[in-house]
């Protein structure tokens, strides 16, 4: 299973659109996920593809990388796995660090 990402996308663009895209040039996708904004709930403009087959992953990179959809070239490639962690933030013990002045 490979997972491609997709990014670019417009911001009302649906998981069933970009599917039929992928079907449109024959790529037989197993699932699309697209990201949304946790607090506002809009699209960030990229998404997730899953395809079973990594010939097919390949060639959809090949085929669809830089391809119009919905009047903006998308860039299709195959996704980097997530850093351990989670997200954003500052990390740590939650305390606010400061550095302290030099004595001079």
């Amino acid at each position: 299973m490979k997972k491609l990402y997709v990014g670019n996308l417009p911001f009302q663009t649906s998981e069933q659109e970009l599917q039929d895209w992928f079907a449109e040039a024959s790529i037989q996708v197993d699932s699309v996920t697209l990201i949304r904004d946790k607090y506002t709930n809009q699209l960030r403009g990229f998404g997730f593809v899953e395809i079973s087959n990594d010939d097919e992953a390949g060639r959809a990179i090949q085929l669809l990388n830089g391809k119009d959809f919905q009047s903006r070239p998308l860039t299709v490639n195959e996704a980097r796995p997530r850093r351990e962690g989670g997200g954003g933030g500052r990390g740590g013990s939650g305390r606010r660090q400061t550095r302290k002045q030099p004595r001079w």
